[in-house]
């Protein structure tokens, strides 16, 4: 979710050699006094407990030199700074880098209304890669919420670079970015778009104001004409669009106390309707509620651990063979 671009390399034993080294890296290659900068700081074991700590220190190191050399300073910046900076100190072993991307490559830039807990971009992506989804086989998402899954599923399809509704980037404010290169490599992804897929992706939700919500993201990104417009369906009563297909989605994990009791009775429907209604179908059901998803009542094929932020989750794959699997493996 970021691009660092690392150009210097230094061991820092204490507080002064890091500042020394900070210090003397010439900082007006990537600087100047009118632009505001913000230093994310990673540590791990080092003699340095504390990653506040030295990215402080870092800072007092950068802004002295500007003070003795030109009597002014750059500001920081930790929100929207003009660039951002990368310390990394492994064992004592710092290395600086430049970070290219800005705000993290999860924000793609597409989504405008959301629902209460949107998925992370790049986490739906992964999702959908780890399912193994061939781009042909018709998905359906019935818990859509924003459409988060939906729209990354149609980037994928259609060869739609994710970066291309960002119009920003942290690469834009250095002083070598060539504007014209980066028009080249835009016009270049722009010309990938692969218009002639013909895969059917549906949504739905039980929600109107996700089914909405997801609508209006498919408008933004321009993408509407490559998803069925999404519809308002309880799972309950959900059926299989198509005949066969991939089902692929994020139900409610319930976070909240005293949700145990709903939490199950939804699983339990979840899995009621994978085995009455999507025959035939593979299945893919990402969760952070590791106990509700035993009501579902189907034996995973396969359960993938993956974090939603600070949440441990799963990906459990689910075969819904009409009948039973022996038959389905005498058939073939």
């Amino acid at each position: 979710i970021r691009i660092l671009k690392p150009f210097a390399q230094f061991k820092a034993r204490d507080e002064k050699e890091l500042y020394l080294k900070v210090r003397e890296q010439d900082w007006s290659k990537y600087l100047t006094n009118s632009m505001t900068f913000a230093i994310n700081a990673v540590v791990s074991r080092s003699t340095f407990e504390h990653s506040l700590f030295v990215s402080q220190l870092a800072k007092d190191a950068i802004v002295d030199q500007f003070r003795d050399k030109t009597g002014q300073r750059p500001s920081v910046d930790v929100t929207t700074p003009d660039v951002r900076i990368n310390l990394h100190m492994h064992e004592n072993i710092v290395t600086l880098a430049l970070d290219a991307s800005g705000d993290s490559l999860h924000r793609r830039g597409y989504r405008q209304q959301t629902n209460v807990a949107p998925l992370n971009e790049v986490l739906a992506a992964g999702i959908l890669y780890l399912s193994g989804w061939d781009k042909k086989t018709p998905l359906y998402d019935p818990m859509c919420g924003s459409g988060t899954l939906l729209i990354e599923a149609a980037l994928m399809a259609h060869n739609i670079a994710p970066g291309m509704y960002r119009r920003d980037y942290g690469f834009m404010r250095w002083p070598d970015y060539d504007a014209d290169l980066y028009k080249r490599v835009y016009q270049d992804a722009l010309d990938q778009e692969n218009t002639d897929s013909e895969v059917k992706i549906y949504g739905s939700d039980v929600d109107p104001d996700f089914v909405e919500a997801t609508q209006l993201n498919l408008e933004y990104a321009e993408i509407e004409q490559y998803v069925q417009p999404p519809q308002v369906q309880d799972f309950k009563t959900a059926t299989k669009p198509e005949e066969e297909g991939l089902l692929i989605m994020n139900p409610p994990y319930g976070e909240r106390i005293g949700r145990e009791t709903e939490m199950e009775a939804l699983y339990q429907m979840i899995g009621d309707s994978l085995k009455t209604n999507f025959q035939n179908w593979e299945a893919y059901v990402f969760t952070g509620n590791l106990e509700a998803a035993k009501r579902i009542g189907l034996k995973p094929s396969r359960r993938i651990p993956l974090y939603n932020g600070p949440i441990e989750c799963r990906l459990f794959k689910y075969e819904l063979y009409r009948g039973s699997r022996r038959e389905k493996e005498s058939s073939q």
